[in-house]
């Protein structure tokens, strides 16, 4: 729905949640963790300590904007934990229920760079997975169980703006600035076998190859990417001062983009992305060689995990 809207809708705020982390003293550290993608290429931090996240009711009412309060006392318990494992990830940033993703707690913070204004938004996934974590309690068909991890999943993410939308003194939605007209590309194959495809994929790959350094290995991890029918950043670290320094990164990498969006898309249109498009080489060949300085240092390495599963560990500069 986000995506045909282009809008990011906020429909609650936890008081108690936003007080708590707004006590996090500007001089947190990060905390302990380390940066991991799975074979499905999502991002899930490696921490250094437990995280205990309790039942969590399956089920919620769309139309319903508030949370449960079984809901609310089980995500305080959650913020607190996080509030001490990862006190600079979490500093500044402000707290809202999704209920149309109630599992899937928002926390966001607003910057500006020069006119225009960007929208960081953290979505955590606390979803328990199988082998990842220690069931402390059986779920049912109305709760999640309990249990104990040391990966936290989530997207972290860097979003361009048209708007902040307000309400009786309070953030209703972000306007979200739309520079991808449309990504989708046809249909392939018969039958049930009938499936869309879309150039989001592609455009990540040739917005991102743009601005890495020959030869980085980076995959799965791509500092910009399309997402929401704009131009994204990653910001996989989710430290708070590794965020501001890319946010310049990300402003520079619009303005160059957009007004070559329109060819961009058409040449993905009829051919998969490659370096040698004529498009690609074109832009590459205009575009600074000192806007690739801060992306030198990424290195991504593939490992095998106890359960003998790819997995991928990356390690980023301090911009």
């Amino acid at each position: 729905m986000e995506n045909l809207l282009n809008e990011i809708r906020v429909a609650y705020m936890d008081g108690e949640i936003n007080r708590l982390l707004s006590a996090i003293p500007e001089d947190a550290p990060s905390g302990k963790f380390s940066i991991r993608y799975n074979a499905n290429e999502e991002l899930f931090l490696a921490l250094d300590a437990d995280l205990f996240v309790p039942r969590f009711p399956i089920h919620h009412d769309v139309r319903v904007s508030e949370p449960t309060a079984s809901y609310a006392g089980a995500l305080r318990d959650v913020a607190r934990q996080l509030a001490e494992l990862l006190p600079g990830a979490f500093k500044g940033l402000t707290y809202y229920f999704d209920p149309a993703e109630n599992l899937k707690p928002c926390f966001y913070r607003l910057y500006k760079v020069e006119d225009s204004v960007y929208l960081y938004l953290l979505r955590l996934d606390l979803m328990s997975r199988a082998f990842e974590c220690e069931v402390l309690e059986p779920g049912t068909n109305d709760v999640t169980p309990a249990y104990g991890t040391r990966r936290l999943y989530a997207e972290s993410e860097i979003i361009p703006l048209d708007a902040v939308m307000w309400e009786l003194g309070r953030v209703k939605a972000f306007k979200i600035r739309q520079l991808v007209s449309n990504t989708w590309i046809g249909e392939s194959g018969r039958g049930y076998l009938v499936r869309g495809i879309w150039m989001d994929s592609g455009l990540s790959k040739f917005f991102s190859r743009l601005f890495l350094p020959d030869g980085a290995r980076t995959y799965p991890y791509y500092p910009f990417f399309c997402k929401y029918k704009t131009i994204c950043a990653s910001a996989p670290s989710l430290n708070s001062e590794w965020r501001r320094r890319a946010l310049p990164l990300l402003h520079r990498a619009v303005a160059f983009l957009t007004p070559e969006m329109d060819r961009i898309q058409a040449a993905l249109k009829g051919a998969d992305f490659s370096e040698t498009m004529p498009e690609f080489a074109e832009l590459k060949g205009r575009m600074p060689a000192t806007w690739r300085e801060p992306f030198k240092g990424i290195a991504s390495k593939s490992y095998l995990n106890e359960r003998d599963m790819k997995e991928f560990s990356l390690e980023i500069p301090d911009l």
